[in-house]
């Protein structure tokens, strides 16, 4: 399958399967009830699952346990050569370790490392695979979270964290990821404990090792989980990891599975499934436009070799083929994921342009786990206040006033992000020691560094490989990028969630503006491309738009 027919494919399996997953999803969240299982993780934490915390407690708890996940993951790659199944691999420096501690457990899996090469088997599966399932626990926590605002009336409390993040994990990502592990593992998928397997001389008559792993069970929750990390350098681009057509649709569909089951989990639990469908539509139509925009200028032919071959196929695998490179890394830049089956620094300028707007406008086509619910929500609140000023009445969402208060917390949290983004790069570009690491001059050297901020930022982890971020200053930069990208928006969210929980619920009329339907639909997918042109079009006609005409002039 090619082009629109392989994303047509994969939408229509993803809608079937959200929403038995997000009918699951809602239930786990809501059920009075504790398995046996969580009951002793509870206890080994000393964690009351009783409780139901107030919003300050939630959003400390949040922050503690993300914190404590910062310092053991740094423990742990700082020890690696002391640890089983290291394969002789030395720990990693000070500033690379930290790095990498933050951005695992802030879910953007951002790695200046190459992966085979620097991380044992013990490191990959203690360290950076149970991040993988708890830094998306916790967005999903936060999700929930602002779901409750939503729906609680007259209080500040607004659930238990830590049943919350034991639910994610348990009861959710845990299930999912045996269960496609085993389906990647049948088809072709490597999975073993090996180390150094066999030399085989290659077609240039080289010689060549060849390295197992917990591949499969690695790809898995990679994919599920919004953490896209790679277990070799190539990611998702190297046969181990993704050998088949079959299989990198298969992972499309993964990375796309529980951001869209969150949605229909929202419908769910608020009461009304117009809501979950409208927002549904909002991701969706998003999404297709950036699958669009991608294969158009992907499938151009600026230049002399694309127009021999027909597209833009330098750094694609040629087992997926340009349409299916570009729709893994639409979906990738759309997903807070991260994962890559192809060089997104090949990208044509305009195609790379696409891959960065997708992770510009917050990634809320559908976002990660959790956190691409609640970006969606943001921005439907925005349209809340825009419509109800148009109309002349008082904002309001799922019969909950929006007032100063609330709105000030909105408007926060679409800041934060652009201005991580456009200070870090413009730092970066006046630092003469930090342009030396950029691999090329002029437009594309800005994209590789907005890219790179962008990608940190969102919480995605992809990167344009023309950029060497090995050294101290990016490794460091790009982690405070990384904490103030994934923090700072989650405490609003927090704090918004307190502020909907401790407002009264409304009465419907005829003069309530619905936030369902096209026209809601319609608005929400304007104010998103609105809000994202007007922070990012300035640094995209520098970077992306001016490389492209370099493009096209050579």
């Amino acid at each position: 399958m090619t082009g629109w027919p392989q994303a047509a494919f994969v939408v229509v399996v993803v809608v079937v399967l959200h929403v038995p997953l997000g009918d699951y999803m809602a239930r786990v969240y809501t059920d009075p009830r504790h398995w046996r299982a969580e009951r002793v993780i509870y206890r080994l934490c000393g964690a009351d699952p009783g409780a139901d915390q107030r919003w300050t407690h939630y959003l400390t708890a949040l922050l503690a346990f993300s914190g404590a996940g910062v310092l053991l993951l740094y423990a742990v790659l700082r020890l690696q050569p002391v640890l089983p199944l290291s394969l002789g691999r030395t720990g990693l420096s000070p500033a690379a370790a930290f790095n990498t501690a933050v951005s695992f457990t802030t879910n953007t899996s951002w790695q200046s490392y190459s992966g085979e090469a620097a991380m044992g088997h013990l490191a990959l599966a203690t360290g950076l695979g149970v991040q993988a399932f708890a830094s998306a626990g916790v967005g999903m926590a936060a999700g929930v979270a602002l779901i409750r605002g939503l729906v609680r009336q007259r209080t500040d409390h607004i659930g238990n964290f830590w049943v919350d993040l034991v639910r994610s994990v348990i009861r959710i990502l845990l299930p999912l990821s045996l269960l496609f592990a085993v389906v990647l593992v049948a088809l072709g998928v490597v999975q073993n404990f090996h180390g150094t397997m066999a030399a085989v001389t290659t077609l240039a008559g080289g010689r060549q090792t060849i390295l197992g792993g917990p591949v499969a069970s690695w790809e898995s929750i990679k994919l599920m989980s919004g953490d896209g990390g790679g277990f070799f350098n190539a990611n998702s681009a190297h046969p181990f990891e993704n050998p088949t057509s079959v299989t990198n649709v298969i992972e499309i569909v993964l990375m796309l599975l529980v951001p869209a089951g969150f949605i229909r989990m929202f419908g769910r639990m608020v009461g009304d499934q117009r809501q979950g469908w409208t927002l549904l539509t909002v991701a969706g139509t998003l999404f297709l436009l950036a699958i669009a925009c991608a294969g158009m200028v992907q499938n151009a032919h600026p230049g002399t070799v694309p127009a021999t071959v027909g597209a833009a196929a330098e750094g694609t695998e040629t087992r997926f083929g340009v349409p299916g490179s570009t729709l893994f890394g639409v979906t990738a830049t759309s997903t807070a994921d991260g994962a890559a089956n192809s060089s997104y620094d090949s990208f044509t300028g305009l195609g790379g342009g696409v891959l960065m707007a997708a992770m510009m406008l917050g990634e809320i086509s559908p976002g990660g786990c959790g956190s691409g619910l609640y970006g969606l929500l943001m921005i439907s609140l925005i349209a809340v206040f825009l419509g109800g000023l148009m109309v002349g009445r008082t904002p309001e969402y799922l019969r909950k006033e929006i007032g100063g208060r609330e709105m000030k917390a909105v408007v926060l949290y679409h800041l934060v992000t652009p201005a991580t983004i456009l200070v870090g790069s413009a730092i970066t570009v006046g630092t003469s020691k930090a342009r030396a690491a950029m691999g090329n001059p002029g437009a594309h050297g800005l994209s590789e560094v907005v890219y790179a901020f962008t990608s940190a930022a969102n919480g995605n982890g992809s990167a344009f490989a023309g950029l060497n971020s090995s050294g101290v200053f990016f490794q460091v930069a790009l982690a405070i990028a990384m904490l103030v990208g994934r923090y700072l928006p989650i405490i609003f969210v927090i704090v918004l969630a307190g502020m909907l929980a401790g407002r009264p619920r409304g009465i419907s009329t005829a003069g309530t503006l619905p936030s369902h339907g096209p026209v809601f639909m319609l608005m929400t997918v304007g104010v998103a491309l609105i809000i994202g042109a007007l922070c990012y079009l300035p640094v995209l006609s520098l970077g992306p738009l001016a490389d492209s005409l370099r493009q096209i002039r050579g």
